[in-house]
């Protein structure tokens, strides 16, 4: 007879052996792996520039949401950038509007969005999560909150990128193209954000994701980057998951809350951002075959893995034993 004492001993092994199954999964050598703490990671080859302004703290024994904001503002910061913060393109009206999110180990987080004439948008995203009751501020509102706060106002749009526009300009249809980031000077693929995941010496672990979003969109779009659960999430009982690629199909999915919900089920990061790449493509499996969104994770072990739709992706991991590790990650499609 199926007792209630062997249902509960059954139950009790079952559980012990959840615990015990994230440590013998095994990932990829070239996806994915484990990480002696510190560790910083992030999404696409400008990642290595931006790990190693992370790890400028991380190596100090600096906090994970500290390491973050100082890493992604490398980017930011890089004039050859044209996804990322004050040389992003503008959007279709020619304004550069950029979007950032920002947590902590606490839960806590802070995000900016549509926001024009600040350089820095991950700064001003912590500051609305250290000196505001809210999570988000946008456009104007944003714009206000970081001038009075001692930001700096600047124009954003570069000579370099209102060429870019004005080119755009000449053959572009004003409607939504749901792959234009396809179309990209140079690019298959417009590598429109940053995002980071660290995890500091004391296990703890932060993410930060900023973006000036998809080059020529209509104004006041806004992507997956600054918000919450899309672009980026953290529980510090579990890891932390960052998204990159079209911000619209990561929003429907919630995907980096998605990636850190199976890792808390047992999944190892790679096997966690490929099960919500294939929800992207189970629900729009035609929209998938023409579009690209990638997914990176950690977990509390250090251990860390990506996965997208399109081949392309990569991600760059900083460590006591390599700064510059650019890893190749694994796709859906690899044509």
């Amino acid at each position: 007879m199926y007792n209630r004492r062997k249902f509960i001993k059954l139950s009790a092994i079952g559980a012990s052996m959840a615990s015990i199954f994230p440590r013998i999964v095994k990932a990829d050598p070239e996806t994915g792996g484990k990480s002696t703490l510190p560790v910083v990671i992030s999404t696409w080859d400008f990642g290595i520039a931006a790990n190693a302004g992370a790890w400028a703290v991380l190596s100090k024994g600096g906090r994970a949401l500290d390491a973050v904001e100082a890493g992604v503002k490398i980017p930011e910061a890089d004039m050859k950038n044209h996804t990322v913060g004050r040389a992003g393109y503008p959007d279709r009206d020619g304004f550069v509007t950029l979007d950032a999110c920002i947590m902590d180990e606490f839960g806590n987080c802070g995000s900016v969005a549509a926001m024009e004439d600040i350089a820095h948008p991950i700064s001003v995203a912590r500051m609305v999560m250290e000196k505001t009751p809210h999570v988000m501020l946008v456009g104007d509102g944003a714009r206000q909150f970081a001038i009075e706060n001692g930001m700096k106002k600047e124009h954003l749009l570069t000579p370099e990128s209102e060429k870019e526009w004005k080119k755009w300009l000449k053959k572009a249809e004003y409607k939504p193209v749901m792959n234009i980031e396809n179309q990209m000077p140079g690019s298959k693929y417009n590598h429109d954000t940053i995002g980071m995941l660290a995890l500091d010496s004391k296990g703890n672990i932060s993410g930060a994701c900023t973006t000036s979003g998809m080059a020529f969109k209509m104004h006041g779009r806004v992507g997956d980057s600054p918000i919450i659960g899309a672009g980026l999430y953290v529980d510090n009982e579990v890891g932390g998951a960052t998204s990159t690629g079209v911000g619209e199909e990561v929003i429907r999915n919630v995907g980096s809350f998605l990636v850190v919900e199976l890792m808390r089920r047992g999944y190892s990061p790679e096997d966690a951002c490929r099960e919500a790449v294939n929800r992207i493509i189970k629900k729009k499996p035609q929209t998938a075959k023409e579009i690209q969104v990638g997914f990176l994770a950690i977990n509390k072990k250090g251990e860390y893995g990506a996965y997208a739709i399109q081949k392309g992706f990569s991600f760059a991991v900083c460590n006591k034993e390599k700064q510059d590790l650019l890893i190749k990650g694994k796709s859906f499609y690899n044509s």
